[in-house]
């Protein structure tokens, strides 16, 4: 992919880096020579350079779009001041979440700074195991949107379709096997360029070890390790997390979620450039959407980040839960997610612009109906998943041995009320055969029988108390906030804690 060749790997090298450098301030120009010098230094010298790799994640949103663009502006100034330079490898990860739009700004991104065809550059897409060169047009492996859409539905039926558990616990273990993948694939990489600030690091580090010894794992060993042992911890998170949600002898399920660990024959170092740079995304509005082209599209960007659309489908389950399962409207139940999405969106410093251009999405009635109607869409064509379907998942009648089951029957499928003790005999111990009833089910949850069973052995989550590994880890999750709401019951005003993103 690249010959590893000692000189700039093409003639438009001093065009783009004066394109580029043109939209940076001068904290930021002297960070990217900071940052060249500190490369240079961990390379062993300048004429170890052309050998040396340096790994961006991307997720395709705007602020890891920045830090794409900071790296190359890196790779180009030593190019063009010392004659070498270290070759760049991009990796963007894909779920069932990422609509098309994500890879389109990537797209963008990589013309506008040159990448596409530059050979001290590798652009890879890896879709779970599956490792390849970028192209915007790459199909998403059915397999990995069959996985996606059973974690959703296990996630989201134990959760009660709360937004964090339901779409990112096992999206946030899917990122670390991703970062396994890619900073070891074909030889690995020296360096791991982040925006995330040391402190940051150190945080999450902690908070992983953390929650890896509350699942047995020994952290001990792991904190040895460097990079590896983080993701040898998260390993038996996931392990833990994977046992909990399919059980036991889930052993194909575990197989295919187990977090790739890479080896010890290299250990890439990680290099912040928090410091450096400014990630106030109006601080440099306009290399973003100026010269990258990033477009802040009506899927993808929906409250925090722009490489996802899984938060508007968050607000979409916080509205169905209200009217479904509490029987007030929908409109109540977005708007307490709105509520949540705009402290979240605020504590992550957003600009106005960018917070008013994602609530007034949702201002007027015909902007609800319309974000009602795209949430319906994008689950049915990116997880397979009506909405019948997920109002049973916001219901969750068939955990806790159907403790709400003939509540779910009584108001979301009357027909079927009469029908509960067959419902009740499928699922139980004993697996009553029963052809009817068995594809009813699978229609109504998108679930087969096998997982149906595991949840109706296991319990709806008790997030106050710590008893399950899905509750301890939205115990240390940040992206929560209380909301004023109603207590279906009596009616009397309430608080309530939900999660999102």
């Amino acid at each position: 992919m690249n010959q590893h060749t000692g000189e700039p790997a093409n003639e438009r090298y001093p065009t783009l880096h004066a394109q580029l450098t043109g939209f940076l301030s001068d904290v930021e120009l002297d960070g990217v020579k900071a940052t060249g010098e500190r490369l240079v230094e961990a390379a062993g010298g300048i004429d170890a350079l052309p050998d040396y790799k340096v790994m961006v994640a991307y997720g395709g949103g705007k602020d890891s779009t920045y830090v794409v663009a900071f790296v190359r502006a890196v790779q180009l100034h030593l190019a063009l001041n010392f004659g070498r330079t270290f070759i760049l490898r991009v990796a963007n990860m894909r779920h069932a979440g990422v609509p098309r739009a994500v890879m389109e700004n990537i797209d963008r991104v990589y013309r506008a700074l040159g990448l596409l065809d530059d050979d001290r550059a590798e652009l890879l897409t890896i879709d779970h195991t599956l490792v390849r060169p970028f192209h915007v047009d790459l199909p998403l492996p059915e397999h990995l949107i069959e996985i996606n859409r059973v974690d959703v539905l296990m996630n989201g039926h134990r959760a009660a379709g709360d937004g964090r558990p339901t779409f990112c616990n096992s999206c946030n273990l899917a990122v670390a096997d991703f970062y396994g993948r890619a900073a070891w694939f074909d030889g690995g990489v020296d360096v791991v360029m982040t925006g995330d600030s040391r402190r940051e690091q150190l945080l999450y580090s902690a908070w992983i070890m953390r929650l890896a010894k509350a699942s047995g794992v020994d952290v001990q060993e792991c904190r040895t390790m460097g990079f590896r042992g983080i993701l040898l911890a998260l390993r038996g998170i996931g392990d833990t997390y994977f046992r909990e949600l399919f059980g036991d002898d889930s052993e194909s399920e575990l197989a295919e979620r187990e977090v790739s660990t890479g080896d010890r024959s290299m250990q890439p170092q990680f290099i912040s450039v928090y410091d450096l740079v400014s990630y106030r995304v109006h601080d440099h509005w306009d290399l973003i959407v100026d010269f990258l082209g990033f477009q802040f599209d009506e899927l993808a960007f929906s409250f925090s980040e722009s490489d996802c659309a899984n938060p508007g489908l968050m607000a979409h389950l916080r509205a169905l839960r209200a009217e479904f399962v509490q029987g007030r409207t929908y409109d109540e139940g977005l708007a307490e997610y709105l509520e949540l999405a705009e402290e979240l969106m605020h504590k992550k410093e957003m600009p106005q612009n960018l917070v008013d251009l994602a609530l007034g999405r949702y201002d007027t009635a015909e902007k609800r109906v319309h974000r009602r109607k795209l949430s319906d869409e994008f689950a049915r064509e990116a997880f397979g998943l009506s909405e019948e379907a997920l109002v049973a998942m916001v219901f969750s009648p068939f955990t806790d041995r159907g403790a709400r089951l003939a509540a779910f029957l009584d108001r979301c499928h009357p027909d079927r009320a009469d029908a509960a003790d067959r419902i009740h005999a499928v699922l139980g111990a004993d697996g009553a055969a029963d052809d009817e009833i068995a594809a009813w089910l699978r229609d109504v949850s998108g679930l087969g029988l096998t997982h149906l069973r595991t949840l109706y052995t296991s319990s709806l989550v008790d997030f106050a108390a710590p008893g399950t590994i899905i509750s301890r880890v939205r115990a240390g999750d940040p992206h929560k906030y209380h909301v004023a709401t109603i207590d279906p019951a009596s009616g009397a005003p309430a608080t309530e804690l939900i999660s999102g993103r």
